[in-house]
């Protein structure tokens, strides 16, 4: 670096610890409040879980039972997301678009899986999807059980993950101007034209950001699983019960592990989800 590049330097990072020193009190107590309540829980899970040290790491991360839980968990989300981005969005369009009597009902249900504590929404599904539930026993003469199964696990992340599409996509489709759907019309457009080459682009970012949202609700969900499902390894066991299986067992360095895996993976959904919002942005510009 040539001499008369220091002080100039020197200047630059004078001024940039002057303004973190007097940073407003707002950002003080925003970053102080996120430190305390995100970062040391996540800094310290992450050291408790390389304590084991690389090797047991590896192992106890990639054992047989650890990938079938990542595998029903995260294919399960998936699957159950991809699912409510079609039938949310039809719901959204129904709220949005149709006036019908008990409006104000339906869309109080819809907020029923935010406001319904997870044990409670568990024991509800495992009620009416079992053998003898009004839903399970339709299906018990044809040998599909619904409850106590994986397929009890799509069902329980189907019902919470709803809301994160419906309640995205909403606020887009109330701003949508009827003016650009009579401008299709016009020009001789079909309904099924219109839909998807006029209304679909502009909702494919919030319906893409709910899926990723309900995606990552699911990943996480455990009350309502535990219940509905039959926890059995290798078929229908998720991660989120495989620790807490880890912790009754008082293996603390192995929940810590499989929760390290589950911190990432969260972490990379957390990621893609503010790119499809800033795709959403771009778009509107």
């Amino acid at each position: 670096m040539a001499p008369s590049t220091l002080p100039t330097v020197r200047s630059e990072a004078r001024s940039l610890w002057h303004r973190l020193v007097h940073l407003s009190l707002p950002w003080k107590v925003t970053w102080a409040y996120l430190t305390i309540m995100l970062f040391l829980p996540a800094i310290a899970l992450i050291f408790r879980a390389a304590s084991v040290g690389p090797v047991e790491f590896w192992r106890i991360a990639t054992s047989p039972i650890a990938l079938s839980a990542y595998e029903v968990s995260f294919v399960t989300a998936l699957i159950t997301a991809a699912i409510n981005g079609v039938f949310g969005t039809l719901v959204a369009w129904v709220l949005v678009r149709y006036t019908f009597p008990g409006k104000r009902f339906f869309e109080a249900v819809v907020d029923l899986p935010f406001a319904l504590p997870t044990a409670v929404a568990g024991l509800t599904l495992a009620t009416v999807y079992s053998t003898n539930g009004w839903i399970g026993e339709l299906f018990a003469p044809f040998g599909i059980r619904i409850a106590f199964t994986r397929l009890g696990v799509a069902v329980a992340m189907l019902f919470i993950s709803l809301p994160f599409v419906v309640r995205t996509l909403q606020p887009v489709l109330q701003e949508m101007e009827k003016d650009i759907e009579e401008a299709a019309w016009s020009l001789g457009a079909s309904g099924l034209q219109t839909f998807l080459r006029v209304l679909l682009p502009p909702l494919i970012p919030p319906i893409l950001t709910g899926v990723a949202l309900g995606f990552s609700r699911s990943v996480g969900e455990y009350g309502s699983i535990v219940i509905v499902a039959g926890n059995m390894p290798y078929k229908d066991l998720i991660a989120p019960v495989l620790i807490f299986q880890r912790l009754e067992q008082f293996d603390y360095a192995g929940a810590a592990v499989i929760g390290t895996v589950m911190l990432s993976i969260s972490l990379l959904m957390l990621l893609v989800i503010n790119l499809l919002q800033a795709w959403g942005r771009r778009y509107e510009d």
